[in-house]
């Protein structure tokens, strides 16, 4: 903690002077001009890069590269704003190179695109991969950009960071410093598309539909037009409306090539494993540091685990650092990291990571600037008590198992349960909704919505606490551990993490809750459940996600799966309450709750079950928390 507290007496002198050198649109055009290149790949493709560089030539200049399949625009003369409205306005005041290259087959770039291509370990003369892609267009950066002090550096939020990742194994000896931040890591047992072998069906849905997934023939510099149009009002309705997944491909057409791989491959398969980077990041040269956000809605799992494969897989003396703040999806590169929904911070965290962590973390490795003293092995900040703290490893030596068991009666026990079960009939025709919120997009903030009207639900089970006696503080990751049976051959089971609020409870800087006959006024957070984890396991995985298996029906059985670390604090007064329930909808797709290949069900193979989840001497179900000591 001393670190955080050095850290703070820095920003008090550093933050006024930076804020006086912030640039505007004018004065980055009068420091900066701009290149367009189609660089040369190792198979003849040509891939459309822009370079900004400054005029200054007094000094070399570090390269920051970030590769993307979202377009490296805007095409022509015109600079992107981001160079003085986001947060590599600070990289401009420090004079760097900033680059933005349209990976291969997208935008203005040459060549066919491959969803999150695999790498290929055995490359041989015009082979080519995202690697090669990388450690060529660093090879040309390095040779033909003027004034480059030959060191790069890559980062990248979500798909970007995939490439980020994908730059590590390019072993380009210019590359220094590399931060996949949210990275896309694995779509089938944690991000955007599959968690723990449930299909996302509205990301995935959603973004192929929209544009992404149409094909580039040709170079473009203009979005494709969304062929299909549907009602954009109510995602519950319409996607119920819809149907069975198989309804979902009908309307993709032709098309989308992606969806209909993700459809042949309902299981874990070797086509599934080639796509996660983690099978390769061993021996990295240069420095990694790995960004994610605890209620990130997309890539939580890809930052986590990364981290974790490249600690594993790597020397103990390679610079390999993790940094999880309280953010939704990229929010460390936004101007505002204080709240995210109803949930408040107390500080600006996005700001402060981006002065003190990542900004520093590519001035020492690409300028020799500065410090990295202050970064620590694990950077995480806990909500709840809403700080920061650093460790030595992630997850912390301090940390003990500890398991919660579910009681009869709706209780949550340090004890073994004794006594029964706890039943709900769950039906895909009246599915769980993942929000209360009525609208089509997937929010951002359901990673910290209140629960309270899913805890009202028939088919939804809550399990609680009294109100803490001291601060419970837990830090990594969390393991459900169920003992169920079912009447049907599959069923899908959503565990959530949540933490309950004293009844009297509201932020200093809020009004009291409206207690007029009129609706509206600030939203009562008096006995707000916040989620603080949840996710959803598919039930045929439970011996393994390679192998389905049908449940025999009313045999009871084990579920046991994890989800995504945690850092947070149940603070004194409060309560810890489990939910249990069998769909997430539309966030993830419905199982028919037979054993049957979900990607092809029908309107027939949909039907209730009844679930139990046993809590008795013999069959004790709860959750096993990681308690920081």
């Amino acid at each position: 903690m001393k670190r955080l507290f050095f850290l703070w007496l820095a920003a008090l002198y550093v933050l006024p002077a930076l804020a006086q050198h912030v640039p505007d649109a004018a004065w980055v055009q009068a420091h900066y001009y701009k290149e367009e290149q189609q660089i040369r790949m190792r198979d003849g493709v040509h891939l459309f890069t822009a370079i900004y560089i400054p005029k200054d030539s007094s000094e070399r200049h570090p390269i920051l590269l970030t590769r993307t399949p979202y377009s490296a625009g805007p095409y022509g003369e015109p600079f992107t704003s981001i160079l003085w409205t986001g947060y590599w306005s600070r990289y401009v005041q420090e004079g760097y190179i900033i680059v933005v290259q349209d990976v291969r087959g997208r935008w203005m770039s040459e060549g066919t695109f491959q969803d999150i291509r695999p790498f290929n370990p055995h490359k041989q003369g015009s082979d080519i991969d995202e690697a090669s892609d990388t450690y060529d267009t660093i090879d040309w950066l390095v040779g033909h950009v003027p004034g480059n002090n030959r060191r790069v550096g890559v980062s990248g939020i979500s798909y970007p960071g995939f490439y980020a990742t994908m730059a590590a194994l390019s072993k380009h000896p210019a590359l220094k410093a590399v931060s996949p931040q949210a990275p896309v890591t694995n779509w089938f047992l944690g991000d955007d598309f599959h968690h723990n072998g449930a299909f996302f069906l509205m990301d995935c849905f959603g973004f192929y539909t929209k544009g992404f997934g149409y094909p580039h023939p040709q170079p473009i510099s203009v979005a494709p037009v969304q062929a299909l149009q549907l009602p954009h009002t109510d995602n519950y309705h319409t996607f119920l409306q819809i149907g069975p997944l198989k309804n979902f491909t009908a309307l993709t057409g032709d098309s989308l090539a992606f969806w209909k791989e993700i459809m042949a491959h309902p299981n874990y398969d070797d086509w599934w494993k080639a796509r996660d980077p983690r099978n390769f990041v061993d021996s990295l040269q240069p420095a990694v540091l790995v960004v994610g956000g605890l209620f990130d809605a997309e890539d939580c799992y890809g930052a986590w685990n990364l981290y974790k494969a490249i600690e594993q897989r790597n020397p103990a003396q390679h610079f390999n650092r993790l940094v999880m703040g309280p953010w939704y999806h990229g929010q460390w590169a936004s101007a505002d990291g204080t709240h995210l929904g109803h949930i408040q911070f107390d500080e600006n965290t996005a700001a402060w990571y981006q002065e003190y962590i990542e900004v520093p973390f590519f001035n020492y490795y690409l300028k020799d600037k500065g410090t990295i003293s202050a970064i620590a092995e694990a950077n995480i900040f806990f909500s709840g008590e809403n700080k920061w703290r650093q460790f030595e490893k992630w997850p912390p030596a301090a940390v003990s198992e500890k398991e919660l068991f579910f009681q009869a009666n709706g209780r949550l026990s340090w004890q073994l349960g004794n006594t029964g079960y706890s039943e709900y009939v769950s039906d895909p025709a009246h599915p769980v909704p993942y929000t209360d919120e009525v609208h089509y997009i997937r929010t951002r903030d359901y990673m910290t919505d209140d629960q309270r009207f899913a805890a009202r639900r028939p088919d939804v089970l809550t399990f609680e606490t009294g109100p803490l006696m001291e601060a419970l503080t837990i830090a990594g990751p969390v393991t459900a551990d169920l003992q169920v049976s079912i009447s049907g051959s599959d069923a899908d089971f959503v565990v959530k993490v949540i933490d309950v609020f004293p009844d009297d409870f509201r932020y200093t800087n809020t009004p009291p809750p409206n207690k007029t006959r009129d609706a509206g006024g600030p939203y009562p957070l008096g006995g707000y459940q916040m989620l603080v984890r949840g996710d959803i396991f598919r039930g045929r995985y439970r011996n393994g996600f390679e192998h389905p298996q049908a449940f025999t029906p009313n045999q009871v059985v084990q579920v046991k799966f994890t989800l995504p670390d945690v850092a947070h604090t149940f603070l004194k007064g409060h309560r810890l309450m489990i939910q249990v329930q069998s769909s997430w909808f539309p966030l993830a797709d419905r199982n028919p709750q037979q054993f049957v290949n979900i990607y092809e069900a029908g309107e027939q193979d949909f039907v209730k079950e009844a679930v139990r989840i046993y809590h008795d001497g013999k069959n004790s179900s709860g959750i096993i928390l990681p308690v920081l000591r």
